[in-house]
């Protein structure tokens, strides 16, 4: 609604807001989004690494874009930064969504 502006204004953060409330519910659709937001830099940070996360937490629950976007941004990533996002991916899932 908020991202693409349906019926209100559109307003990238507060379209952020709520996928992460819903992210943090572990639905994938959420998590695939605010890896592109990431990615972009709509309404959230321009962070690469936290695109990676949210797009392999999104694999994770089988959203069908997730590896694809996840695949793209490992391109642009050191090996380092990947594993960083990886990690971050494992802490997210252990504290079931919450230490997102």
């Amino acid at each position: 609604m908020y991202y693409q502006g349906d019926g209100v204004d559109q307003d990238y953060r507060e379209a952020a807001r709520w996928y992460r409330m819903v992210a943090e519910q572990g639905l994938a659709q959420a998590q695939f989004n605010l890896g592109m937001m990431h990615n972009l830099g709509r309404g959230v940070s321009l962070d690469p690494v936290l695109a990676y996360m949210w797009a392999d937490l999104a694999a994770a629950n089988d959203h069908p874009k997730a590896e694809k976007l996840r695949g793209t941004l490992a391109q642009a990533l050191i090996p380092a930064d990947i594993s960083k996002a990886q990690q971050l991916a494992k802490q997210c899932m252990g504290s079931n969504y919450k230490a997102c």
